[in-house]
């Protein structure tokens, strides 16, 4: 029977705070992005995942909103270090996730996602893992979403 591995997204309040600083100096100096520079916006926050084993197998999603709204995750592609280098927008890994509850959903209604593009993401972040220690993504709340009303976690299969 294969062992299952589940990881919870962490908030990395800390890098948040750095991209909200470097959106902030550019806006107090007048400048602009550099070409091709990913800026966090207001409804964005940076999570990270730290595995504790690399040869996984994507198995499921696991998310909560405790409200109506809309979280989409996008990963980064490449060993993004964001307090040495900027984000820049061929980082980020497509498909993204998009999970949502619509306005009328109980709590208790199983929250929608385009799967295929849920399941193909999943397998790219194990596919990541394998070479990894830790990822970071964009969380975006839309639509009524906040940190405070999201739980996000993955699951994996873990090789023996």
């Amino acid at each position: 029977m294969a062992q299952k591995l589940e990881l919870p997204f962490r908030l990395d309040s800390q890098l948040t705070e750095v991209m909200r600083l470097r959106v902030q100096s550019l806006q107090q100096r007048g400048q602009s992005r550099q070409d091709g520079e990913r800026l966090l916006q207001s409804n964005e926050a940076v999570y990270r995942l730290d595995f504790s084993q690399q040869s996984l197998h994507f198995s499921h999603w696991t998310v909560r909103l405790a409200q109506k709204g809309c979280l989409t995750i996008v990963a980064t592609s490449q060993l993004w270090t964001p307090d040495l280098t900027h984000l820049m927008t061929r980082q980020l890994l497509e498909p993204a996730g998009v999970f949502w509850r619509a306005p009328r959903e109980s709590s208790e209604t199983q929250i929608k996602c385009y799967e295929a593009d849920a399941h193909e993401f999943g397998e790219r972040i194990a596919e990541l893992a394998k070479v990894r220690k830790v990822m970071y993504f964009l969380f975006a709340f839309e639509d009524g979403c906040s940190p405070e009303s999201v739980d996000c976690s993955i699951a994996f299969t873990v090789d023996r």
